[in-house]
């Protein structure tokens, strides 16, 4: 059986292919799920950790339904997602003298709701879990030590834009614009259908896990591809729109900054999608305080403009289209757009996005569960062409500026697999040198970083102005920065090692590295990232 997994900030969708029909379905977990009129099944990414050396933890719906989500309680985690492999500043909680990270919170939320989808589906065979497009290494890796130890034998990873593309159903030669609007990311990813004349190509996707066999083998059948032309990711949520909320009512009526408020902004935020007006009302009748809250959309766009939202949207559009020029598409050229996450139902974003498109060419019928169902599509002859969306480079010494510095090797943009080396030649820079090392890292788009800090017991992200690369080593760690031992030893002045990279149909960077002295091969094929 394959299932597809969109894990999510604000909520989780589980989908399974159903044999009979040929067709997608959203799975339904008793006591985890929520299910409304016209809403379909999501699982609440709610954590409450009860006793955390048992690893004894209630998740999703039960969390709601026992109101741990409206009290302000160190055991209870929410947007959780996005502090996993950010650099966390400030207070991580010590629950039951077990030290907590979101990456472990991360790992027991998913683990369980495999545990349950086992026991009420029986065994998988094939599981996938969708990533943001801006994510690093270190998010997919962690996804990819989360899945070792379940008893699954196949396990694949695709961006959930693109995902989303498949699940709303593409035509060939359309090109499709995909913008996922989700509690934690705004990610935009442009992908164009068309058919792969060689019956032999196997649609793996992105491989986390893989066991004697591949559900993802074609039949002797015209394969369908789904290549994708240009992608843009940011770190932009509907987390942080409840968290502006939030700030406009402590400033204007002194209310608290705390888990219940921020429940109540979501909620308000939730009901301007379909009213003008918005209001919430709750009575604390441990403290005997009430908190009134009342919104509408006119307030809710100047707090919007108030934080610069709509700049960083026109930027995050401006970005995708000037990639697509590169292929020589234009915004004309582009035939439907498809809406996805919750944040999309807001009607100010509905209006950005006419903006740039006439309505006719905007869909937003299935918003929260078209990336899980999309995803499945890898599991039915459709593969995936996909590019780098970060570089590739390597740590030297700037001697002008008197510090280290990054030099890209591999270029975002690059399709993969590289199977044509890229050359870089390194000498010794000391006498009687016994080896070289080298720090490769993943290098991020120049662009505002993202810093994230708790205020209070809320995660916060903030977007700070300053241009700089995001830079993640691969192996900056003792025992993985040495790539070569030389014998003899190097002395500066000649070139000595030639390193070549190449990054496989799965997405592992890898190296081989030559001795120019001896003539002999010191690394073959080796793997520097690899995330699983």
């Amino acid at each position: 059986m394959a299932i597809a997994i969109d894990f999510g900030t604000t909520n989780t969708v589980i989908t399974r292919w159903n044999a009979v029909t040929q067709q997608p379905e959203t799975l339904t977990l008793p006591g985890l799920s929520i299910q409304q009129y016209m809403i379909p099944p999501v699982i609440p990414s709610l954590v409450y950790v009860e006793d955390a050396r048992l690893q004894q933890i209630i998740i999703g719906r039960k969390v709601s339904d026992r109101g741990l989500d409206l009290k302000t309680d160190t055991r209870f985690f929410q947007s959780f997602k996005r502090g996993i492999g950010a650099n966390i500043q400030g207070f991580l909680p010590e629950i039951d003298e077990e030290q907590i990270t979101f990456e472990k919170i991360g790992q027991w939320f998913l683990q369980k709701i495999i545990s349950e989808l086992i026991i009420q589906e029986g065994n998988l065979d094939s599981l996938i879990l969708t990533a943001p497009v801006d994510s690093f290494e270190i998010y997919r890796h962690w996804l990819g030590k989360v899945c070792q130890s379940l008893a699954i034998q196949e396990i694949k990873m695709l961006d959930e834009p693109t995902a989303a593309a498949l699940g709303y159903g593409l035509n060939v030669g359309e090109n499709i614009l995909v913008i996922d609007f989700g509690g934690g990311t705004l990610d935009l990813s442009l992908v164009n259908l068309e058919i792969n004349q060689d019956t032999n190509v196997k649609s793996v996707g992105f491989l986390l896990k893989w066991g004697n066999y591949s559900l993802a083998e074609t039949s002797k059948q015209k394969v369908k591809t789904a290549r994708v032309i240009a992608k843009a990711g940011q770190n932009l949520g509907g987390n942080d729109i409840d968290n502006w909320i939030v700030d406009h009512f402590a400033k204007t009526q002194g209310l608290p900054i705390n888990s219940l408020t921020t429940r109540l902004a979501e909620r308000l935020k939730i009901q301007l999608s379909s009213e003008y007006k918005a209001n919430e009302v709750y009575f604390d009748d441990e403290n005997c305080e009430s908190y009134q809250m009342q919104l509408d959309r006119e307030t809710l766009e100047n707090i919007l403009d108030h934080h610069k939202f709509f700049d960083q949207l026109h930027n995050l559009m401006n970005k995708l289209l000037q990639q697509a020029r590169r292929y020589d598409i234009e915004i004309k050229d582009i035939n439907k757009v498809l809406l996805v996450g919750g944040s999309v139902q807001l009607p100010t974003v509905q209006n950005w996005v006419k903006e740039y498109f006439e309505p006719q060419k905007i869909k937003c019928e299935h918003p929260l569960e078209a990336i899980a169902k999309g995803a499945l599509q890898i599991t039915q002859g459709i593969e995936i062409k996909d590019y780098l969306y970060h570089s590739y480079g390597v740590r030297y010494w700037d001697r002008l500026n008197h510090k280290h510095n990054w030099h890209p090797i591999i270029r975002s943009g690059q399709p993969y697999p590289i199977t044509k080396p890229i050359e870089l030649i390194l000498g010794a820079s000391v006498e009687n040198q016994p080896s070289i090392e080298l720090i490769i890292a993943e290098l991020g788009v120049d662009k505002g970083t993202t810093e994230v800090y708790f205020e209070g017991d809320r995660l916060i992200t903030k977007q700070i102005d300053q241009r700089a690369t995001i830079v993640k080593p691969l192996n900056d760690q003792e025992g993985s920065r040495q790539i070569a031992h030389l014998s003899p030893p190097g002395f500066p002045g000649t070139d000595r090692v030639k390193i070549m990279f190449q990054v496989d149909e799965k997405r592992f960077l890898r190296i081989t590295v030559e001795d120019l002295f001896n003539n002999n091969i010191l690394l073959e094929n080796q793997l520097v990232a690899q995330l699983s």
